[in-house]
């Protein structure tokens, strides 16, 4: 049963990654006019594609369970800087602090989430079991 568990809370966990790049490649422009609303001015391209390609190769590796640890570490360089960034709420205006201070303990939940498939790994099902135990 827990591995059935580990198995369900790696698609969870990993749904939201592919979705926001997904997102990120679907409104590419939109994207970029929100990184100019946050600052970031210089090098948009090259933080969309970086962005892009952290968050469906992590996502990827987390859901199948191939390098999970690598690729959890792939998605924490991407949503750590970017939940400090967009979700600032001791710099929010008081009729946003509540809704963004929720938003930053959630990033700092999947954050955690991470953190503990790094820790205990991807579980039996996963595609690293299958070939770890596949005779060639």
């Amino acid at each position: 049963m827990r591995d059935v568990i580990d198995l369900i809370g790696r698609i969870f966990l990993s749904a939201i990654f592919i979705f926001e790049a997904w997102d990120t490649i679907w409104y590419f422009e939109k994207t970029r006019d929100t990184m100019t609303n946050y600052g970031l001015d210089s090098n948009q391209d090259a933080f969309l594609y970086g962005a892009i390609f952290l968050l469906t190769t992590g996502g990827l590796m987390v859901l199948t369970g191939y390098r999970a640890t690598f690729g959890s570490l792939l998605l924490l360089c991407y949503w750590l800087p970017v939940t400090f960034i967009v979700h600032d709420f001791w710099n929010a205006p008081k009729e946003q602090l509540r809704l963004e201070s929720i938003l930053f303990m959630k990033d700092m939940a999947i954050i955690g989430g991470l953190l503990m498939l790094m820790g205990k790994g991807s579980g039996r099902y996963s595609i690293k079991k299958v070939l770890a135990t596949t005779r060639v």
